[in-house]
């Protein structure tokens, strides 16, 4: 999995100019599976997005399609972890317990 932590590089007004289009790319990576949470750091210098299990490549190509990359308002950087402790709700993203079934 990956916690991508998306950091502004361009004034607010550039950002939420792109901002409808940001979101309707966020709705197709939902639409496709791709992406679990996402939202505003606080204070509001960029965002946060928490994918599934995926080929670094795979991310890499999507974020590429972002809006915000596209019009290199923002920089990326990205955490790649397993995840060996969750909530319930999302014991099956448990890569501890699914390396075992």
């Amino acid at each position: 999995m990956y916690v991508v932590l998306i950091t502004y590089t361009a004034p607010l007004e550039e950002i939420d100019y792109a901002l409808a289009d940001h979101s309707a790319w966020l709705g197709k990576q939902y639409e496709a599976g791709y992406f679990l949470a996402s939202g505003r750091r606080d204070p509001r210098t960029g965002g946060v997005i928490i994918t599934r299990p995926m080929n670094r490549d795979k991310l890499n190509a999507l974020l590429a399609t972002d809006p915000f990359a596209l019009r290199k308002l923002a920089h990326y950087d990205v955490i790649a972890f397993q995840a060996t402790r969750t909530a319930r709700e999302l014991a099956h993203f448990n890569e501890a317990i699914m390396e075992h079934l």
